[in-house]
């Protein structure tokens, strides 16, 4: 009966189905959020109803908790005594640079604390960065945490598991977080079953094989973040895999950046990484105070901020927010590295005033994507940062992975995060913000070579592109939120 009825209806039917799209579209109009990130669905949504409506069931939440079965944790608890200590090195932050005091306010908001008395060491390429986290694991004395997007077998990974293996044969703690989606044909069952037999405790967040039937592996733990005794951390744009390292070649050299923390603010990421592992159901060993550092520190210039950002906070997107904060901010230059780019209207609009306005503003990119279809994406911006005075480098020797921002030698970024949708508005993602530190020199210097290194990308270049380029870069603009 329903068969001849949709057979004798179908016309009145795709009718109503059209109308309900309609009215789904309208409601996505009025939610808050992104502009562009509405817009995409608006198009899918009236062109093509019926899938569309289907996928906006799957991904077209403002929630997470519409897509993730992750627990709601609160944040891990600070004693009165260490909110204190937080609000007075905002105090002289603010006294000092009111700017990135601005700033860094924001963040305390979204619990994300503000430290002084850490060191920092940058590290321009992945060798140097497997060399040193791996000695700082040999060191540990209580507990190691590691969460990252990718967790490749190989040779470093060989070099890693034999130092995580002979700590927990010696009774420390190791934790592991990795995502299910970005280790599909990387990470065997024999290798976790290799963790499980060396008593280290794995977690996968989100396992594609759980939620594939519902369209539900949308959203990914991309954050990198080592915590050793809760003295030690690292982020950057550094996954625990070969080519990060150079060991073997993919899109030619392989372009990347990390950075550690020693002092106080290493409990931030131990933080973040607890708070997730309760989040997806696992409990710890020992009560919450008893993984923060166990000795004080001796004096360190500046402050740093380690943040997370994710889509339990949709709509609101702290990350997305602090690029913007941190552009317009900038008085004399902004050095941007990012492997993708694709942007909210806001944060283009604000990188072009800031050329206008005389900041030296440059943006390094890849030479050789990893991504062709969101490099295409990416070129779509690029003709009006280059008409207000944007500097695009493309990094010649082949794919640059750092995520950075520097700033007027003063401010810095590191971590995990791309300047496109997926950071803004569906990964889990970390980074640390350095504000007044020795170590936002370094980062200057790694770019400048890095840029010498680079081609400079010209509007004339940028004009000459093929029209069948152009015509399906702009069609593929559409769809930047899901690339």
């Amino acid at each position: 009966m329903l068969t001849s009825f949709l057979r004798e209806n179908a016309g009145y039917v795709y009718l109503l189905l059209q109308i309900a799209a309609l009215a789904v579209a309208l409601w996505v109009y009025q939610r808050p959020g992104s502009q562009s990130y509405k817009l995409a669905w608006m198009c899918l949504l009236t062109a093509t109803p019926v899938p569309g409506m289907i996928l906006f069931c799957f991904w077209g939440g403002a929630r997470q908790s519409k897509s993730l079965r992750l627990k709601r944790v609160p944040p891990i608890p600070e004693p009165y005594e260490r909110r204190l200590e937080y609000a007075h090195n905002l105090a002289a932050l603010r006294e000092r640079s009111p700017s990135w005091g601005r700033l860094a306010a924001y963040l305390m908001k979204r619990d994300c604390y503000l430290f002084r008395d850490t060191t920092a060491q940058y590290f321009p390429d992945g060798a140097a960065f497997f060399s040193d986290l791996i000695a700082s694991i040999r060191r540990a004395k209580r507990y190691v945490f590691l969460e990252y997007y990718i967790l490749a077998e190989g040779l470093v990974w060989d070099a890693l598991f034999d130092a995580l293996r002979e700590r927990a044969a010696a009774g420390v703690e190791v934790r592991i977080i990795f995502d299910d989606f970005g280790n599909l044909f990387r990470f065997s069952g024999e290798a976790l079953q290799a963790l499980q037999d060396a008593h280290i405790d794995a977690q996968m967040f989100n396992p594609v094989h759980r939620y594939i039937g519902r369209v539900y592996f949308n959203y990914r733990d991309h954050r990198k973040i080592a915590v050793i005794d809760g003295e030690t951390a690292y982020t950057g744009g550094i996954n625990l895999a070969d080519e990060y390292a150079n060991l073997i070649e993919r899109f030619g050299h392989w372009k990347d950046s990390a950075v550690r923390l020693r002092g106080p603010a290493a409990w931030g990421f131990a933080a973040y990484f607890m708070q997730l592992w309760k989040m997806l159901g696992r409990e710890l060993s020992r009560p919450d105070d008893e993984y923060r550092p166990r000795r004080s520190f001796p004096p360190a210039l500046g402050y740093c901020q380690p943040f997370t950002d994710g889509p339990f906070r949709n709509p609101d997107y702290p990350i997305e927010e602090t690029y913007l904060q941190l552009i317009s901010s900038a008085q004399r230059a902004l050095y941007v590295t990012t492997p993708y780019y694709a942007v909210e209207e806001s944060i283009q609009t604000a990188l072009c005033i800031a050329a206008d306005a005389g900041v030296d503003v440059r943006l390094c990119v890849p030479a050789i994507p990893d991504h062709k279809l969101a490099y295409l994406v990416a070129e779509t911006y690029w003709g009006e940062l280059l008409r207000h005075g944007v500097r695009i480098y493309r990094y010649a020797p082949g794919f640059l992975h750092a995520k950075s921002v520097y700033i007027d030698g003063e401010t810095a970024l590191i971590g995990s995060t791309n300047m496109d949708y997926r950071t803004f508005q569906l990964h889990y993602e970390c980074g640390v913000l350095l504000y007044h530190m020795p170590v936002v020199r370094e980062l200057g210097r790694d770019l400048e070579n890095v840029m010498a290194r680079s081609e400079l990308y010209t509007l004339e270049e940028w004009e000459a592109r093929p029209w069948t380029r152009k015509l399906a870069a702009s069609v593929l603009k559409l769809g930047a939120i899901w690339l």
